[in-house]
C-alpha cells in the first residue's frame, strides 16, 4: 500500500513485512498504522474470521501455542507454523490468521445427527479423546443420535448409518464384517451372518450391515413351508439340524414364520384333503423318527386332511374308493404275505402273488400290500350270445352261453382269431359291410380292411332257410354240417368253412366267397360261346330278312332236329358230359364278326333313315294337300262377298280370310280393322259403310 498511514478497523487486520528482518507480522484493529520504510503492508485490511455458535472451520498450517494459549515465535520473531496440520475452531472470539496459515473448510455448521442414526468414524491418526479412551488409526465406532457431532482432526466421517425399522413378522438380516459384540453382547466372527427379529428401530453396530429385511410367510390350515438347512446349525428351540437335512413348518408351530439364516424355502406345501369317500397311496412315507421309509407306503383313507412332508409324495394322486354293485368285482393281487378276510368273514392268509376277487356290492380301499389289476363287469349273456373264457391255470377254453357270468380270479377272456375273409363275410351276414365287396376280395390279403368285432364274444352265424354250412373243429379233427334255419355258436377250435362258388355271366371259377350252400331247387343263368354247323347252315340257307323273322323257329328246327316223323324233337342231350338242353330262347342274335356287326349295323341305321325320311315326305305331302283344300274353300267362300267394301278394306289390310266363316264374319272383322287403325268403334245397331271407315 503506497498510503503510510494504515487505519485498521475493529476486527480486522494486516499483514506488515518487516523489508530488513524478512519476518512478517500481524497488526490488528482497531488501529492507525503508519507504515516505516523498511516494511511493506502485504494487503489492505481484511475481516478477522467469525465463528459463530454451532460453527467450526478447519485451518491448515496453525501457528502454535503455548499451553496458555499465546502464540509462539522463533528467535526472529516470526510465528511458528504445524505445517501440514490442521486445527479445527469452533466458536470463538474472531481471531487473525497468521503469516502462513490458510483455511482449508470454511464457516461450517456442526453436523446434528438425529435419532435412529448414526455416524460411523474412523481414526485416522492414534490419539485419545477427552475422556482417556485410546484410538488406533484405523479403528471404527459409531457416534449415535441425537446430537451434535464436535469434529476432530484425527477422525473421519466414513459413513451414516440409519436405523432399519423392524414391523411386525419382519426381521432384518445381519453380516458381521468384522469380529465383533453384536448389541446384544454376543460375539460374531466375521462373515457370520444372524436374524434381528425384535420389532422397532434397530441401528446396525459399527461392524454390522444389513443385508436384506426378511418378510416372514402366513402360515394357514390350508398352507405350510418346506425347509432345508444349508449348513449344521441350532435352531431357537435347540434343536440341530444337519446340512441337507428337511422339515416341514404347519401353523400348530408358527401362525408366521420367519426362515433363519441357514433356512431355505424349498417350496410352500398346500394341504391335501380327502373326501369320504376318497383314499390316496404315501409313497416312502416319513416313520416316527422323522425319517423317510423308503419303499413303503401308507394308504390314507377319507376324510382326512394332512400335509405331505418332505420326501413324501402320493403314488396315483387322490383316488376314489371303489363302489361296487352287484354285477361288480374288483381282481386283486397280494404284493406280500398279510392277512384278509373272505367273502364268508373267515380270516385267510394270503401269499405274494396269490389272486383274487372281490365281489360286491361294497366300498372297498385296497391296502398298501394288495394290487388292484381290473375292475370286472359281469357280463349279461342272452341264448344266443356267448363269450370265450380261458382258465389262466390250465389254459383251456370254453364257451359260456345263456347266462350272467363274472369271470373268476382264475380266468380271463380269450380272443378267438378269425381269417380276414372270415371276418369279411361274418360282418356281411350281419349288414355290417363297411363298404367291403366280399365278393370279390382275396381272402389271403391282408391289407382287406375287415370291421372290428369283439373277439371274445362268441362267433355266431345265422344258418338261412334250406341252407348248409360246415363246421370243422381243429382240436377233435373232424367236421359237422348245419342244417339252416339254426344258429351256429363256435367253439374255441371251431372254423367255419368257406365255399368257393362260381357265378357271373358267363360263369367264372371263384367270383363268389359264400359260408352257406343254399340246397335249392333254383334257376342259373349263364352265357355260354359255342361254335355250332347247325345254327350258321341253318342261317346261311335263308335270307337275312327271312332269318330275322323266322329266327326262333329255325334255330330251334336246327338245334333239336327232327325225328322220323318228322316232328321236332323236345330235347337235345350230349353223350360227354351229360349236358341236357330242352329249350331255346333267343334274346338277341348278334353276328361273330367284328366288320358283319359294324356293316349290319349301318345297315340297319340307312333302313330306320329311310324310313323315316318316307314318314316324312307322306306327311308333308298330306298336309300341303289338306292346305290346298282349305284354300280353294276360303277363296270360294270369299267370293260371295267380295263386293262389299269391309272385304276389300281387310284383304287390303292382309288380315287373314279364314276369319270369315259365316254371314256375320265381315262385321267382325271390320270392328277390327277399325280397332287396328286407332279408330273408335261404330255404334251398337249401326250398318258399317264404306265411306264411313
Amino acid at each position: 500500500m503506497e498510503d503510510p498511514v494504515i487505519r485498521i478497523p475493529p476486527y480486522h487486520y494486516v499483514h506488515v513485512l518487516d523489508l530488513n528482518s524478512n519476518v512478517t507480522r500481524v497488526e490488528v484493529g482497531p488501529h492507525t498504522y503508519i507504515r516505516q520504510d523498511h516494511e511493506r503492508v502485504m494487503f489492505a485490511p481484511r475481516r478477522m474470521v467469525m465463528v459463530p455458535p454451532r460453527h467450526y472451520c478447519v485451518v491448515l498450517n496453525p501457528v502454535a501455542r503455548s499451553p496458555t494459549g499465546a502464540v509462539l515465535v522463533d528467535g526472529a520473531g516470526q510465528a511458528r507454523l504445524r505445517h501440514a496440520d490442521l486445527d479445527i475452531r469452533l466458536a470463538q472470539e474472531p481471531f487473525p490468521l497468521y503469516p502462513g496459515e490458510e483455511i482449508q473448510q470454511g464457516i461450517t455448521p456442526l453436523q446434528v445427527v438425529l435419532a435412529d442414526t448414526a455416524l460411523r468414524l474412523r481414526a485416522l491418526l492414534d490419539f485419545k479423546d477427552e475422556d482417556g479412551n485410546k484410538f488406533v488409526a484405523g479403528d471404527e465406532w459409531l457416534f449415535e443420535g441425537p446430537g451434535t457431532y464436535i469434529p476432530r482432526k484425527e477422525v473421519e466421517v466414513a459413513e451414516m448409518l440409519q436405523a432399519t425399522v423392524i414391523g411386525h413378522n419382519q426381521a432384518i438380516r445381519l453380516r458381521a464384517r468384522k469380529e465383533c459384540l453384536d448389541r446384544y453382547g454376543t460375539r460374531r466372527v466375521t462373515g457370520e451372518e444372524w436374524l434381528m427379529k425384535q420389532v422397532g428401530a434397530y441401528l446396525p453396530g459399527v461392524y454390522e450391515e444389513v443385508v436384506d429385511v426378511v418378510d416372514a410367510y402366513i402360515l394357514t390350515d390350508k398352507k405350510a413351508l418346506h425347509l432345508r438347512a444349508t449348513r449344521t446349525f441350532e435352531d431357537e428351540q435347540g434343536r440341530v439340524w444337519r446340512t441337507g437335512e428337511e422339515w416341514l413348518v404347519t401353523q400348530a408351530q408358527s401362525e408366521a414364520y420367519i426362515p433363519e439364516v441357514f433356512e431355505e424355502v424349498v417350496t410352500e406345501v398346500v394341504v391335501t384333503t380327502l373326501g369320504p369317500r376318497q383314499y390316496c397311496v404315501v409313497l416312502d412315507p416319513v416313520g416316527p423318527n422323522g425319517q423317510p421309509q423308503l419303499g413303503q407306503q401308507l394308504v390314507v383313507k377319507g376324510e382326512k386332511s394332512f400335509f405331505l412332508k418332505p420326501g413324501e409324495r402320493l403314488q396315483a394322486g387322490i383316488q376314489d374308493v371303489y363302489v361296487l354293485s352287484e354285477d361288480e368285482g374288483l381282481l386283486l393281487q397280494a404284493l406280500q404275505t398279510i392277512k384278509d378276510t373272505n367273502e364268508e368273514g373267515t380270516e385267510v392268509t394270503r401269499r405274494a402273488g396269490d389272486r383274487w376277487l372281490a365281489r360286491g356290492p361294497l366300498e372297498y380301499v385296497p391296502p398298501a400290500e394288495v394290487a388292484v389289476l381290473e375292475r370286472r363287469q359281469a357280463v349279461a349273456l342272452a341264448d344266443n350270445e356267448g363269450i370265450y373264457v380261458r382258465d389262466i391255470r390250465t389254459g383251456k377254453v370254453r364257451v359260456v352261453t345263456g347266462q350272467t357270468y363274472m369271470l373268476t380270479e382264475a380266468e380271463e377272456l380269450w380272443e378267438k382269431e378269425l381269417p380276414p375273409g372270415v371276418e369279411a363275410l361274418l360282418a356281411e351276414a350281419h349288414g355290417d359291410t363297411r363298404g367291403m365287396d366280399t365278393r370279390v376280395h382275396s381272402f389271403s390279403s391282408p391289407d382287406v380292411g375287415v370291421p372290428q368285432r369283439d373277439r371274445t364274444r362268441a362267433v355266431t352265424y345265422q344258418v338261412p332257410h334250406n341252407a348248409a354250412v360246415q363246421v370243422y373243429d381243429y382240436r377233435e379233427r373232424r367236421a359237422r354240417v348245419v342244417l339252416g334255419p339254426e344258429l351256429v355258436v363256435l367253439g374255441p377250435g371251431e372254423q367255419l368253412t368257406v365255399l368257393s362258388l362260381s357265378a357271373g355271366r358267363p360263369k367264372r371259377p371263384h367270383a363268389r366267397r359264400s359260408l352257406c350252400l343254399r340246397l335249392g331247387p333254383d334257376f342259373c343263368a349263364d352265357i355260354v360261346t359255342i361254335e355250332t354247323s347247325r345254327v350258321r347252315g341253318a342261317g346261311a340257307a335263308v335270307t337275312f330278312d327271312d332269318f330275322h323273322k323266322n329266327s326262333n323257329r329255325l334255330i330251334c328246327s336246327a338245334v333239336f332236329g327232327f325225328d322220323e316223323g318228322g316232328r321236332l324233337r323236345e330235347q337235345l342231350r350230349f353223350a360227354p358230359n351229360g349236358l341236357v338242353v330242352t329249350s331255346v330262347d333267343i334274346q338277341s342274335v348278334e353276328p361273330v364278326d367284328q366288320r358283319t356287326r359294324d356293316a349290319l349295323q349301318r345297315s340297319v341305321q340307312l333302313a330306320i333313315e329311310i324310313a323315316t325320311n318316307s314318314q316324312e315326305a307322306a306327311a308333308r305331302h298330306e298336309a300341303e294337300r289338306l292346305a290346298q283344300e282349305a284354300r280353294g274353300r276360303l277363296e270360294r267362300r270369299s267370293g260371295q262377298h267380295c263386293d262389299r267394301p269391309q272385304v276389300k278394306l281387310l284383304q287390303g289390310l292382309g288380315l287373314q280370310s279364314t276369319l270369315i266363316t259365316d254371314g256375320t264374319a265381315p262385321l267382325n272383322l271390320f270392328a277390327t280393322a277399325r280397332g287396328l287403325l286407332g279408330l273408335a268403334p261404330p255404334p251398337e245397331g249401326s250398318t258399317p259403310q264404306g265411306p264411313t271407315l
